[in-house]
């Protein structure tokens, strides 16, 4: 699996100035099934951790504010 280094490399992008995990959501850590969402502990903020989305969209239909965007590739739509 390849780590996501930085937030441009990843096609899941949470704004953090919505996300709600410092309140103890893992909705969509918990929907994804390939399990590459995790909660940043220091921030209180959700994350990619892994580059290997199936582009599913479970995490952003399910985010309770809305602050998880999936970016699907032009060749996918």
């Amino acid at each position: 699996m390849t780590l996501a280094l930085t937030a441009t490399q990843v096609p899941v992008r949470v704004d953090e100035s919505k996300c709600i995990a410092e309140k103890g959501c893992t909705a969509c850590v918990d929907v994804c099934p390939l399990d590459v969402l995790a909660i940043d502990l220091t921030k209180g903020k959700a994350f990619m951790k892994f580059d290997e989305c199936w582009y599913c969209l479970p995490c952003e239909q399910d985010c309770p504010t809305g602050a998880i965007e999936v970016d699907i590739p032009y060749l996918l739509r």
